[in-house]
C-alpha cells in the first residue's frame, strides 16, 4: 500500500509539474515601451517605480539611456534594449565598435535583466525614411551577437531587429501573407540569422493604422469587440490583431522562417489627435490586448504572444498629432484610464 501511495504521489507531482509548464506556456507577460520624447516626463527612478507599482515586468527602450539603466539595477524588470538606427553604421563597421557598445551598455549593468537587443527599428529597403540604414542592419546584428556571446550572455540575451507590418505586400487572408518583393532579400538574410541563433523576430503591429488606412475594416474588429469574421480560406478570426500576427507568420514560412517566434515589440491605440481616437477606444483596445495575447492565434493556438504596449507616456514632441497620445499614463504619472497587467 505504501508503494502505491508513493507512486500516486509521484504521479500527482508530475501532473502538477505538467500543469505548471502548460500555464507558463499559455500566459504571456505584457510589457510596455518607455519612450522619452516628451517635455515634462518624470525622472527615470520614478518611471521604474511606476512600472513596479503597476506590475509591469517588461520594458522596451529605444536607446541605452544611462539614467534608465541605472534605475533598472536590481529590479525584476526584463528589458528590450534598442540600438538606435543612427548607430547601426558604427556597429556594422567593426567588431571593436560593437564590443565597446555592449561593454558600455550591457556588461557594465550586470544587475539589469536584459532580454533582447533590438538592432534597429522599422528599417527596410522599401521604407523611404529608414532605407538608408538597411545596408547596416545584418552586419550590426552579427557584430552584436559576437559581442554578446563573447561576454557569455548568448543564452540570456537574444539579438534581433524590430520590423513594421508594412513590410508585407499582402496580408489578407492571413494565410496569404507575403513579404514585399523589394524587401525579400533583406529580410530573408535576417530570418536565417534569427533561425541560426534561436532568436525571435520583433514586429510592430498596429491594428489602429490598418483601420484608419482601410475603412472596410470595422472598428469593432480592430478593438477586439466584434464577433469576428471568416476569411476566404475558412478561418475564423475574432480580431484584427490575431489576423495581422498570423499574416506575418505565413509570410515568414514562405521566406524560410517557419520555426521563428514573433514577439510583438509595439502595439497600441491613441487616445486623441486623430481618426477613431478617444480615451474609451484606447482603453478598450489595450485592455483587450492584455487579455487576448494570452490565448494564441488561429494559426498558433495556445501560444501566448509576448507583446509590448506602446507606450508608457504621452509624448508631446512627436508628430503627427495622434502620435502624441499613445501613452497609458500622463506625464504626471496619473493613469489615463484603468488597466490591469495581472
Amino acid at each position: 500500500m505504501a508503494g502505491i501511495r508513493n507512486l500516486f504521489t509521484i504521479e500527482m507531482a508530475l501532473f502538477g509539474l505538467l500543469i505548471l509548464v502548460v500555464l507558463d506556456f499559455t500566459v504571456a507577460q505584457t510589457g510596455v515601451c518607455y519612450g522619452r520624447k516628451g517635455n515634462v516626463l518624470p525622472p527615470a527612478p520614478e518611471v521604474i517605480q511606476l512600472y513596479n507599482q503597476n506590475n509591469i515586468q517588461r520594458m522596451r527602450i529605444y536607446d541605452p539611456d544611462q539614467p534608465t539603466l541605472e534605475a533598472l539595477r536590481g529590479t525584476n524588470i526584463e528589458l528590450m534594449l534598442g540600438v538606435p538606427n543612427d548607430r547601426l553604421g558604427d556597429l556594422a563597421a567593426s567588431q571593436d565598435n560593437a564590443n565597446t557598445w555592449i561593454q558600455n551598455n550591457v556588461r557594465n549593468y550586470p544587475d539589469v535583466g536584459f532580454r533582447y537587443i533590438a538592432v534597429g527599428n522599422e528599417v527596410r529597403p522599401s521604407r523611404e525614411d529608414t532605407s538608408q540604414y538597411a545596408p547596416f542592419v545584418l552586419a550590426a546584428m552579427r557584430n552584436v551577437q559576437i559581442a554578446i556571446s563573447a561576454a557569455g550572455l548568448g543564452d540570456q540575451i537574444k539579438v534581433s531587429t524590430s520590423i513594421d507590418f508594412g513590410i508585407l505586400s499582402n496580408s489578407y487572408p492571413p494565410s496569404e501573407g507575403v513579404i514585399k518583393s523589394e524587401d525579400q532579400s533583406y529580410l530573408g538574410e535576417i530570418i536565417q540569422f534569427l533561425v541560426n541563433n534561436g532568436a525571435p523576430l520583433l514586429v510592430n503591429i498596429y491594428p489602429y493604422f490598418s483601420r484608419i488606412g482601410d475603412q472596410n475594416i470595422s472598428l469593432e474588429y480592430a478593438l477586439f469587440t466584434s464577433s469576428g469574421i471568416v476569411t476566404p480560406d475558412g478561418t475564423r478570426y475574432q480580431n484584427l490583431f490575431y489576423a495581422m500576427v498570423d499574416a506575418m507568420y505565413a509570410a515568414l514560412e514562405k521566406a524560410g522562417g517557419s520555426t521563428l517566434v514573433i514577439v510583438v515589440s509595439e502595439s497600441g491605440w491613441p487616445s486623441a489627435g486623430g481618426q477613431d481616437t478617444s480615451l474609451d477606444k484606447a482603453m478598450t483596445y489595450n485592455t483587450n490586448l492584455v487579455k487576448r495575447v494570452k490565448e494564441g492565434t488561429p494559426k498558433k493556438p495556445g501560444r501566448a504572444i509576448e507583446t509590448y504596449i506602446f507606450a508608457m507616456f504621452d509624448e508631446d514632441q512627436k508628430s503627427p498629432e495622434y502620435e502624441k497620445f499613445f501613452g497609458l499614463f500622463q506625464p504626471d504619472k496619473n493613469a489615463k484610464y484603468p488597466i490591469s497587467f495581472n
